[in-house]
């Protein structure tokens, strides 16, 4: 944790924080540390840190330009999840408690990074998911919906793993797109479970055409000058990072959903 999150973490309000985690963690004798590091991991407590950061001053166009990228795929990813939620008898109840999960981080998502923009927030597109009829049935085939649910969590990990890096002038942001990056992944691995898959991306393989563009590129085995695949067979050094998605790779695989902005 750097010292300006640090920092950060201890200029929140304990009782703003305790609102924030559950009521289960916040009984007891729960230190203020101790709370701020539960607040750090929790996807709806990150608008009380941008809160926080964005105080101090206004927003370089450069970080703007990147949230707002970040924005315009959380829009697709939290309405996917709120129409596959509201479609009659599309998730099964064994799995829709995981969906509605997923939804809520996104959604926080969404408010997170509204908030952060304030007036400079780039507007919700006009979404279309069957992708122009490609995925025809996406909110009456579970099957087909997982395949796109998979799809876009693997390419927010990519996404904001290509643009981490002009971040880095802010601790601070830098940190809580970090934490969001962190949770597309853990839905990524989730979804891919409940398709019978790795938890992780092989290669660039995948079962379904239309989505070759989320995984090209990962193939990649050379890792800081090291051929990893050198030591292990290629598959597997491909499994052990994913590579970065440029914005133009990012935006061109939304642009197949977006009818309009």
């Amino acid at each position: 944790m750097t010292p300006n999150t640090e920092t950060l973490l201890e200029t929140i309000d304990p009782e703003l924080m305790e609102r924030v985690v559950s009521r289960r963690d916040a009984l007891g004798s729960v230190s203020k540390r101790t709370l701020a590091v539960a607040m750090a991991s929790a996807p709806l407590a990150l608008g009380v840190l941008a809160k926080n950061a964005f105080a101090q001053g206004g927003l370089p166009q450069g970080i703007k330009d990147v949230l707002n990228y970040a924005l315009t795929l959380e829009y697709l990813e939290a309405e996917f999840y709120n129409l596959g939620l509201a479609a009659a008898n599309l998730i099964p109840s064994a799995t829709r408690p995981v969906f509605q999960q997923i939804a809520k981080h996104e959604n926080a998502h969404v408010a997170l990074l509204r908030a952060t923009l304030g007036a400079d927030a780039v507007a919700k597109p006009t979404f279309d998911f069957t992708a122009g009829g490609a995925f025809a049935d996406v909110f009456t085939n579970y099957q087909t919906y997982l395949v796109l649910s998979q799809g876009f969590e693997d390419t927010g990990v990519r996404a904001y793993k290509g643009r981490a890096a002009e971040l880095k002038s802010n601790d601070a942001i830098l940190t809580i797109a970090l934490q969001i990056h962190s949770v597309e992944a853990r839905h990524a691995s989730k979804v891919r479970r409940l398709r019978g898959q790795k938890g992780w991306i092989t290669s660039n393989t995948t079962d379904v055409a239309a989505l070759a563009a989320v995984y090209a590129g990962d193939e990649v085995t050379t890792q800081a000058g090291i051929n990893t695949a050198a030591f292990v067979n290629a598959a597997a050094a491909s499994e052990a990072f994913d590579e970065p998605l440029t914005a133009q790779a990012v935006l061109a695989i939304a642009g197949m959903f977006i009818v309009s902005t």
